[in-house]
């Protein structure tokens, strides 16, 4: 699901992840791999995350997505309702540019790698070195490491102030057609 259709009355939400996962069952079946779709589950209530979250998963979905302009309370609350229940959830970081472009103000996207791996997402969308959500290449690795990686130490240069060696790792989503031009970051 694209981060805007989770409250355009066009855009039934019940009648699009029926239709995905119709569309994603007979793709598996036709091709006998793996197929599956991030439903986004945003709205503007919890109650109403939580009912999409679990026609979601009466559906059969296994992954369901949330956008960061949710809020943080909120996304860890759906974050500990995705772990109840063995459902993955994928972070959108629609909204993130409004405070994390500027230059002269607002917040860094690798401290917001750090609450959201905080949070408990499964898998966020941490931009690539070129497209839409682009970024310096060491930038962008500084996102990846903090998501990712197990044996983060302290390390000032890198925005670290604390070991993050108990959390768990995200995993990092990014757009296919970018991968195969990237040095080795």
């Amino acid at each position: 699901d694209d981060e805007n259709i989770n409250s355009q009355p066009f855009m039934r939400w019940r009648e699009r992840f029926l239709n995905c996962m119709e569309g994603i069952n007979r793709a598996s079946s036709a091709t006998g791999e793996v197929k599956g779709s991030y439903l986004n589950v945003t709205a503007a209530t919890m109650e109403e995350v939580y009912k999409r979250s679990e026609y979601a998963k009466e559906v059969g979905s296994v992954i369901i997505m949330i956008d960061l302009v949710m809020g943080y309370t909120a996304i860890q609350s759906i974050a500990l309702w995705a772990r109840e229940n063995d459902m993955l959830l994928h972070l959108h970081r629609a909204g993130n540019s409004t405070y994390a472009r500027q230059k002269n103000h607002g917040i860094n996207f690798r401290v917001i790698c750090k609450w959201m791996r905080m949070s408990g997402v499964d898998h966020i969308h941490a931009g690539t070195v070129g497209g839409k959500l682009e970024g310096d290449p060491l930038m962008i690795k500084g996102f990846y490491d903090v998501l990712r990686e197990t044996n983060l130490v302290f390390k000032v240069p890198y925005g670290l102030f604390f070991e993050m060696t108990t959390l768990l790792g995200v995993v990092v989503c990014l757009l296919l057609q970018v991968v195969s031009t990237w040095p080795n970051i």
